[in-house]
């Protein structure tokens, strides 16, 4: 595939000459067989947000796809009978449009779309066809929108306008853009990622009368909201908040409740829960006398605490929480629509299951399981589910579960992936140092021959509070695809293992850790599969930063790759969006006992120990680990003699989205290790 000339800007600073090599194409009858290439990006679909139709026969969901030739992802909703047949796309392609949502009473699907250079708004189409209609329009972009269960009010959720939204909205076609005021700081949590510097506009409920057009505000205060929910007779609203004293300084977000009647408005909103940790993802009971949310009880875990399942008083009478003895982390929790049955997310030990439970408590049944991912779900009103499923083999998609039965329905990628011959993913456990047990996937190049060793790349996941699961992992086929051997460990740090496996590298990053993901090299090659003589690490996030204390740790690593990643760990505070977590793990750097732990901790103090080439990465407007973490590890690098290069992506945040940026990530990759490790 063409590609336009990047303006990537390449910090090209390049201490070791020479044209990188494309990794070399393995030999024999395995090499006939269709690979998985970096164009495949331009082919495979991204599918979201799986939605049942209020009377059960179809399922909404969004399709993303990469441009490449206006450079961006946009996103297109589309329906397929809950049935089984063909999908029909119901929203432009060259209009990106997600979160769809039916209207109760079956008569239109809403869904957020920005046109036009605007801010996303809400827009409705008729279930009997018919073009969409804006239903929303307001100066500022619609976050969330939930229908009433009347069908005749949106919630939205609202980010308090800045002047130029105001004055964009109010002046039209007339508005022209002004250099923008300086940024006034007095906050204590003042920058995060994907935004920047922060102010004391908040993020607020409103409820918008269809008909009329009428909006009321519902919460109002210093403070953020989140996750708003309707309660089943539309009277009420709960949502999430951390309403302390100074929110900006823990992670205590509680559930509220606050009136939907804009005669009321504003009213004073009701706690419902009272734990010292985040109470998130509130979901009604269908009597409306009980509100399901996680719950992490744990406050002093902080990050690395479990989040259960918990089901509240929707008057504020109490709380009890029912999965206290799994240990293992809940996402999204749902009432069935018959109230008998509590559906969540369970991540378990590489898995990601639809488990459900009575609302009383008692035996949890995992009803889809196995080497699976379920990533999403929504009940639907015939006691069938739609949910998102991946595996190792194929992205996420959309099936139905009806009684005992799961069947695919949508098939976004079937045609990108005919024909393709991918890795194999094998799940491995072995020992680490100390003997505790460690889980990992392995994922072996198409063609794979036992006994023959292949180059190998341990690529390190993010989080660290993460796992490696049962997933698709394009990253991870692409490299099995040019011929290396790859290794998914989760090593202490990792969650699915229980809060204890989780807390264990408790100011102590890159010490397990690093025991475990050695421990999968080790392992890896005891097997006979991977060359000791020809070994590469990577990972991005703190994968990066784990990856910074393989290379100071040792020199068995012919080649690495580093990507958002920090060295000196005193840099960083003040400097990106985690004060909280910085405080709270390792403490004020200016203090003499933890300035010593953020040295200890930091490989930026043992960087003279590196001789592994060593690839830098990052976005230019990355404040989860901003670039300067990336500039620093570069330079020293340099200075020291050891082959590096520092790539910097403009405008791209802690994650790289734009397609372009996308394609040249995994070349170069692919590049380096191709150069560095010879090839498959």
């Amino acid at each position: 595939m063409n590609i336009a000339p990047l303006s990537i800007l390449l910090i090209l600073l390049t201490a070791a000459a020479g044209t990188p090599a494309l990794a070399a194409t393995p030999d024999g009858a395995a090499a006939k067989a269709k690979r998985l290439t970096i164009e495949h990006l331009a082919m495979l679909a991204e599918v979201s947000d799986p939605q049942p139709s209020p009377e059960g026969d179809w399922i909404a969901y969004t399709v993303t796809r990469r441009d490449f030739e206006e450079d961006e992802s946009r996103g297109r909703i589309w329906m397929v009978p809950a049935a089984g047949g063909e999908a029909a796309a119901l929203t432009a392609e060259d209009q990106s449009s997600s979160h769809p949502r039916w209207s109760p009473d079956g008569r239109h699907l809403a869904f957020l779309s920005a046109r036009d250079e605007e801010p996303a708004q809400v827009w409705r189409l008729f279930r009997k066809g018919g073009e969409a209609v804006q239903l929303t329009d307001t100066a500022q972009a619609v976050d969330m929108f939930a229908w009433s269960p009347d069908s005749t009010r949106l919630l939205l959720l609202l980010q308090d306008a800045s002047a130029a939204e105001r004055a964009a909205h109010e002046q039209g076609d007339d508005y022209e853009e002004q250099t923008p005021p300086p940024w006034v700081i007095d906050r204590q949590q003042f920058k995060t990622d994907y935004v920047g510097y922060l102010d004391r506009r908040r993020k607020h409920v409103y409820v918008l009368d269809v008909a009329t057009g009428t909006l009321t505000q519902l919460t109002h205060g210093d403070f953020d909201h989140a996750e708003p929910a309707w309660s089943p007779d539309g009277r009420s609203i709960a949502f999430v908040s951390n309403r302390t004293e100074e929110p900006d300084d823990n992670y205590n977000t509680d559930i509220w409740v606050v009136s939907a009647d804009p005669s009321q408005a504003p009213s004073e909103p009701t706690r419902i829960t009272r734990n010292d940790g985040p109470d998130e993802s509130p979901s009604w009971s269908p009597d409306g006398r009980s509100i399901a949310h996680t719950s992490v009880t744990d406050a002093e875990a902080m990050l690395y605490a479990t989040a259960h399942l918990a089901v509240s008083a929707a008057d504020g009478g109490g709380t009890r929480v029912l999965t206290e003895d799994l240990d293992r982390m809940i996402f999204s929790p749902r009432f069935s629509p018959d109230g008998k049955h509590l559906w969540f997310l369970l991540e378990d030990s590489g898995e990601q299951n639809l488990a459900r439970i009575r609302p009383q408590g008692g035996r949890i049944e995992r009803v889809i399981v196995g080497e699976q991912v379920v990533s999403a779900f929504a009940p639907g009103p015939d006691g069938a589910v739609a949910a998102l499923i991946s595996t190792p083999r194929m992205p996420p998609e959309v099936f139905r579960l009806a009684g005992r039965k799961l069947d695919q329905r949508s098939f976004a990628n079937r045609e990108a992936l005919a024909g393709l011959e991918l890795g194999t993913v094998e799940e491995v456990r072995f020992k680490s140092a100390d003997g505790t047990e460690i889980e990992g996937f392995v994922i072996k190049p198409p063609g794979f021959v036992e006994g023959r060793r292949y180059p190998t790349i341990l690529d390190i996941h993010g989080g660290p509070q993460a796992q490696y699961d049962y997933s698709f992992s394009f990253e991870a086929q692409l490299y099995a695809a040019n011929g290396y051997l790859v290794l998914h460990p989760n090593p202490r740090g990792s969650t699915g293992y229980g809060q204890d496996f989780c807390l264990a590298i408790w100011r102590d990053w890159g010490g397990p850790d690093y025991a475990d993901v050695m421990a999968a090299v080790d392992d890896a090659i005891a097997r006979g599969w991977a060359d000791p003589e020809r070994l590469g690490v990577t990972g991005w996030s703190y994968g990066g930063m784990l990856t910074n204390h393989v290379i100071t740790k040792t020199d068995r690593f012919k080649a690495a790759a580093t990507g958002a990643s920090a060295t000196m760990y005193a840099t960083n505070y003040g400097h990106d969006m985690y004060q909280n977590w910085w405080e709270q793990e390792l403490g004020f750097p200016w203090e003499a006992e933890a300035r010593q732990l953020y040295e200890r901790m930091s490989p930026y103090y043992r960087l003279d120990r590196v001789v592994t080439p060593t690839l830098i990465l990052g976005g230019e407007e990355d404040w989860n680990v901003p670039i300067i973490n990336s500039e620093q590890l570069y330079l020293a690098l340099r200075q020291l003699g050891v082959e590096t290069q520092l790539v910097v992506y403009p405008g791209q945040y802690h994650g790289i989205d734009t397609p372009s940026y996308e394609m040249d990530l995994h070349q170069r990759y692919l590049d380096w290790f191709a150069r560095h490790l010879g090839g498959g």
